[in-house]
């Protein structure tokens, strides 16, 4: 048998126990990092594995391929709304928050360790940056579901601190070792780091997209990894030129995924699920690199470090940037809360035994340790302390799937496949009385081994399979017409009018989507609303201004008949 052949059995063998772990994961409530970790630990010299694995460089060069992928992941499902939503804070617990985080528990390291200032402060650099790969499972696989506004905070911060933790990382590594003089040379560094990693991110994500739309390839399967290949390309333009890989391959991601592009669906199917192998492989490995022994020395150590960095730094660097944005105190509690650590620290603490510093071994061990603590504390405790603060809310409408649509230009449509529950709001209506958007069509309903043509007669029933063609930016209204809580009113609708049939009744509208008009009988369609309250003839534009910030504006008519309305509700910040 050639080497190659075991080799093969062994990483089929610790991928299939990854996987498998991951279902334990969301049953014991333990982030998958730490299960990895284990299986990695478990397999490696002194474990059970008795496999031998003592390679920083390829631990850095696998991990650091990894958190790439990773992050690009993080981007293609990050929606621009939610960056402009909260970039101010989240750009400041990147970078300020980093800042202070590393100097409070830099300090605290160099004091328990008995390390010189600048080796703790190394210390508190590396550990400075939270995970992205820990807070998206978390936020995204664990059933966790707080509001828009804090969830998208944690995971922006989480996928672009890491360029501040690598700049503090690196740069503290050439004072110490290469003499490098603190200052004007970091002032640099950190100015080239960001400036070129987010001017390289931004320009090859818009060259993708023009690429991945005019170029027509022989096999639809190559456009995902056609769609990879840019991500490293933007990762290694920036890093090439001493910019941020990290912070180049996410916003690439970012554009990437805020644009309609070519087999977009399976795009994000294949990464979703590259990210997950990217994942096991790396903690996986950086299991195999740590002696599990050689914890037990520094265990003590180690679990004060974690004590400050997560009951004292991490708060500190929270509350001001918090509260400077109108953030309560629960949502504060939470943030301060979930910082969780992962990859990135053990990742960036390889860097100073590949620096040659000395005394990096026990830097490396109390590391591990450390994020070992916070991911599994802060990890398994996050739903609980989400339920106490009460910030959880109920899980969104999400459909079971969306469809293909298999063009090469760009399609302003989707096919989205949506599954009605036991007890969703539209069970037991007709089809008419969905109040969906104007430009919406149920192309096909499917029960049990029955297809129902859909009609507007058509009465619709729990277990029902809709095939609905609609376009992108209608995906939250009609996400809310089959959600599975009839008693929920939507609050997270895009800044754009609901276009409806001027034949939808105030009933229908009230009932699909929550909205309390309360101007006339359920039976009343909104052509003769408008009709009854404005004055007549009517004409495209005419606004009736409804309580409770509604606006019903007239934009299509026929004849004397109102057909189209446009629908906007004023935002809370209108309304006061």
């Amino acid at each position: 048998m050639f080497l190659v052949d075991k080799l093969i059995l062994l990483a089929a063998v610790l991928l299939l126990v990854g996987i498998l772990s991951s279902k334990l994961s969301a049953r014991i409530g333990l982030p998958v990092l730490v299960l990895f970790l284990v299986i990695g630990m478990l397999a490696g010299e002194s474990g059970i594995g008795g496999i031998a694995f003592d390679d920083p460089a390829w631990a850095h060069a696998l991990g650091t391929m990894a958190l790439a992928m990773i992050l690009f992941d993080g981007g293609l499902q990050t929606p621009t709304s939610s960056i402009k939503a909260v970039w101010k804070p989240a750009s400041l617990l990147a970078t300020l928050g980093v800042l202070v985080t590393a100097l409070i528990t830099g300090v605290a390291a160099a004091y328990i360790l008995g390390l010189s200032l600048l080796e703790g402060l190394l210390l508190g650099a590396i550990v400075g940056s939270t995970d992205a790969a820990a807070v998206f499972s978390l936020l995204r696989n664990a059933g966790i579901h707080i509001n828009k506004r804090l969830k998208s905070t944690l995971e922006i911060e989480s996928a672009s601190n890491d360029p501040m933790a690598i700049f503090l990382t690196v740069g503290l590594l050439e004072v110490l070792v290469n003499g490098m003089e603190p200052g004007a040379g970091l002032l640099q560094l950190f100015v080239v780091q960001m400036g070129v990693g987010a001017l390289v991110g931004i320009g090859v994500g818009w060259a993708s997209v023009k690429l991945i739309n005019r170029i027509h390839l022989v096999a639809s399967g190559l456009y995902p990894v056609m769609v990879a290949a840019c991500g490293f390309l933007s990762f290694g333009i920036s890093a090439n030129l001493g910019g941020s890989g990290f912070l180049a391959i996410f916003l690439t991601g970012v554009v990437i995924g805020n644009r309609r592009i070519a087999f977009q669906r399976s795009t994000f199917l294949f990464h979703d699920g590259l990210a997950w192998l990217s994942q096991i492989i790396m903690f996986v490995m950086l299991g195999l690199l740590i002696d599990p022994l050689s914890l037990l020395d520094v265990w003590f150590e180690g679990l004060a470090i974690a004590a400050v960095l997560i009951l004292i730094a991490r708060p500190i660097a929270v509350v001001p940037i918090m509260k400077l944005f109108g953030f309560n105190a629960r949502e504060t509690s939470l943030v301060s809360w979930v910082g969780l650590r992962g990859s990135v620290p053990i990742i960036l603490a390889i860097f100073p035994l590949m620096f040659g510093l000395e005394g990096a071994e026990l830097i490396f061990n109390v590391v591990f340790f450390v994020v070992l603590i916070s991911a599994s504390i802060q990890g398994t405790t996050l739903p609980i302390v989400a339920r106490k603060l009460k910030l959880t809310e109920k899980p969104p409408a999400l459909p079971a799937a969306s469809l293909e649509i298999t063009a090469l230009d760009e399609v302003d449509a989707d096919i989205v496949e949506y599954t009605l529950s036991e007890q969703p709001r539209a069970a037991g209506r007709r089809l008419s009385q969905m109040a969906l958007p104007d430009t919406t069509v149920v192309a096909m309903i499917t029960r049990g081994q029955e297809v129902i043509p859909p009609r507007g007669s058509t009465e619709l029933q729990a277990g029902d399979h809709l095939f609905v063609v609609l376009r992108p930016e209608t995906r939250p209204f009609v996400d809310c017409v089959f959600s599975d809580a009839p008693d929920t009113v939507s609050n997270d609708f895009p800044d754009q009018p609901l276009r409806l049939k001027g034949s939808t009744t105030l009933g229908d509208l009230r009932h699909s989507y929550g909205f309390a008009i309360n101007e006339s009988e359920s039976s009343t369609t909104l052509d003769a609303l408008l009709h009854s309250k404005l004055p007549t003839p009517l004409s495209a534009g005419d606004t009736l201004k409804l309580d409770d910030g509604i606006d019903l504006v007239v934009e299509g008519i026929l004849g004397e008949r109102v057909t189209t309305v446009g629908l906007t509700v004023a935002s809370e910040g209108e309304n006061n």
